[in-house]
C-alpha cells in the first residue's frame, strides 16, 4: 500500500513573495449572567436570552393603561365637553347673577358655591361615558384581547383601568370645581348673604371631585360587565335620572316610604347634599362619599368576578 506524496512547491516560486495580512481578533463578548429564578422556577436548558427579564407589577400596568387612554381622541373630546360643562356653565350662572341683581344683598341666596351644582350634573354625563367606554370600547374593537395577552392578571388590569381613570377625573374635576368656586365668590359673593366655610370649600370641591369620579368608575366597572358601550352608557344614565323619574308618579301614600327613598339616594340628590342643600332625611355631609363607594367596590367585585370567569 503507497502512502499518496503531496505535491512539492515549485523550485522556482520567489523567495520574497508578500505574505497575507492576518486576520483581526474579534473581541470576545463577555458571557451573560444567568438571569435571577423565581422561587420554584428550573432553570432553563439552552440558548438564555441577555434581555434581563422581571415580573411585571401594578405600575407597568398603570403606564400601559395610561398611555392608551390618552391616546384617544374619544377622551380628549369628552374631557373637553367635562370642563365646558363644569366651568363654563357655572361661570356664566355667576355672570348672569352679577348682571341682573340690583340690590346690596340677594334674600335666601346663602353660599355661592351652590351655583356650580348645575355644570357639575352635566359634567358627571360626560365623566359616566368616559368611564363606560374606558372598559367597553376594548371589547368593541377587539383590543381587549391584546390587552389580556399583555396582562393576563385580570385583578391587576381592572385596578390599573380604575386607578388611571379615577385620577384622570378626579385631578380635572378638582381644578374645575376650584375654579369655578373662586369665580362664583368673586362675581356673586358680595351679594351672598354669607361666605361659606371651610368646610363647604372642602365637600364642594374635594368632596364632590371623588364623588363624580367614583361615578365614573362605577360606570367603568357597568362597562366590563356588559362589555357593549351603549348599553353600559344607557344603565349608568339610568342609574342617575331613573330614581327621580320614578318618583314622580308615586303618588300613592302606601308608595311614599319607597318615593323619599328614590329621592334622597339618587344622584343628583347626593351631589346637592354635598353642597349643603338636604333632601329630606337622606344623606348629609360627606356621607354621600360612602354610599357611591360602597355601591362602586360591589361593581368593581362584580366585574371582577366576570373577567376572571369568561374569555375575552
Amino acid at each position: 500500500m503507497t502512502t499518496p506524496q503531496h505535491p512539492a512547491p515549485p523550485q522556482n516560486a520567489p523567495q520574497n513573495a508578500p505574505q497575507a495580512a492576518p486576520l483581526p481578533s474579534v473581541p470576545q463578548q463577555p458571557a451573560a449572567a444567568p438571569r435571577p429564578l423565581w422561587p420554584g422556577q428550573e432553570a432553563p436548558s439552552g440558548y438564555v436570552s441577555p434581555i434581563p427579564v422581571r415580573k411585571p407589577t401594578l405600575a407597568d400596568a398603570i403606564v400601559a393603561e395610561w398611555t392608551k387612554i390618552r391616546s384617544l381622541r374619544s377622551t380628549m373630546w369628552t374631557l373637553a365637553a367635562l370642563l365646558l360643562c363644569v366651568v363654563g356653565l357655572g361661570v356664566l350662572i355667576a355672570v348672569v347673577i352679577n348682571a341682573v341683581s340690583t340690590g346690596a344683598h340677594a334674600e335666601g341666596t346663602g353660599s355661592v358655591l351652590i351655583l356650580g351644582l348645575y355644570g357639575v350634573l352635566l359634567g358627571s354625563i360626560c365623566v359616566i361615558t368616559l368611564g363606560a367606554l374606558t372598559t367597553s370600547s376594548e371589547y368593541g374593537t377587539g383590543l381587549i384581547r391584546t390587552t389580556l395577552a399583555a396582562c393576563p392578571d385580570r385583578g391587576r388590569l381592572l385596578a390599573a383601568k380604575a386607578i388611571v381613570f379615577f385620577l384622570l377625573s378626579f385631578v380635572l374635576m378638582l381644578v374645575s370645581t376650584t375654579l369655578v368656586g373662586l369665580v362664583d365668590q368673586a362675581l356673586v359673593g358680595p351679594l351672598a348673604e354669607r361666605a361659606p366655610t371651610a368646610q363647604e370649600w372642602l365637600r364642594t370641591t374635594l368632596g364632590v371631585s371623588v364623588y363624580v369620579s367614583l361615578l365614573g368608575v362605577l360606570a367603568l366597572a357597568v362597562g366590563a360587565l356588559l362589555r357593549h358601550s351603549a348599553a353600559a352608557i344607557t344603565v349608568m344614565l339610568g342609574v342617575v335620572l331613573l330614581p327621580l323619574v320614578m318618583s314622580m308618579f308615586m303618588y300613592s301614600n302606601s308608595l311614599s316610604d319607597v318615593r323619599e327613598a328614590l329621592i334622597e339616594y339618587s344622584v343628583p340628590s347626593q351631589l346637592t347634599a354635598l353642597y349643603g342643600v338636604h333632601m329630606m332625611d337622606g344623606p348629609s355631609g360627606w356621607e354621600p362619599l360612602l354610599v357611591i363607594g360602597v355601591l362602586t367596590a360591589a361593581a368593581l367585585g362584580g366585574a371582577y368576578a366576570a373577567l376572571s370567569r369568561r374569555d375575552a
